[in-house]
């Protein structure tokens, strides 16, 4: 069963009741759909790319492919934090216009899988034509946490998309 947006059914991704992937991110709760997450890694060295867009940390290699990383700290506009202990890496694909990227997204700690009904979900607020927020699918409300539910597809732009996919090409 899906939950429609504030927009037309047909313009945009809608939040669907099911499982997701949640992890911290300053502080605060978000959640991926479990069937686009690949895997989750520890902390591994990551290489910086010269003239990377600054959300990017660098790349890593996992098992022979050449994997970018994402701070999403950064990529959301907060401040970068040193690496722990619980750091980790979220592998996944997203899907741009023309084709499919694998990434990875560096997160504060990964919490747990959450079953997410669909009276759970809210649509997201209303933030004004100044602030874009065509990420986030839906707030699900889980027990006393607030899961911000991210459309992993639309967490970058077009533009940042192909940036991301030209520094993996560089290498």
């Amino acid at each position: 069963m899906q939950v429609e947006t504030r927009e037309t059914a047909g313009s945009r991704s809608r939040a669907e009741a099911g499982k997701y992937l949640t992890f911290l991110l300053a502080g605060e709760y978000f959640g991926l759909g479990i069937l686009r997450v690949q895997e989750i890694i520890g902390m591994m060295p990551v290489t910086k790319v010269p003239r990377s867009p600054e959300f990017v940390r660098g790349v890593i290699n996992l098992r022979g492919r050449i994997i970018p990383v994402m701070d999403l700290r950064r990529k959301f506009g907060d401040e970068s934090q040193d690496d722990t202990e619980r750091t980790c890496i979220i592998v996944v694909q997203v899907q741009d216009e023309d084709s499919r990227l694998t990434i990875g997204l560096l997160v504060d700690e990964v919490s747990e899988v959450i079953n997410v009904q669909e009276e759970q979900i809210e649509p997201p607020p209303s933030f004004g034509t100044r602030v874009d927020a065509d990420f986030i699918l839906g707030i699900g409300k889980v027990g006393e946490k607030v899961v911000i539910l991210l459309d992993v597809d639309r967490v970058l732009t077009n533009h940042e998309a192909n940036l991301i996919g030209e520094v993996a090409e560089r290498l």
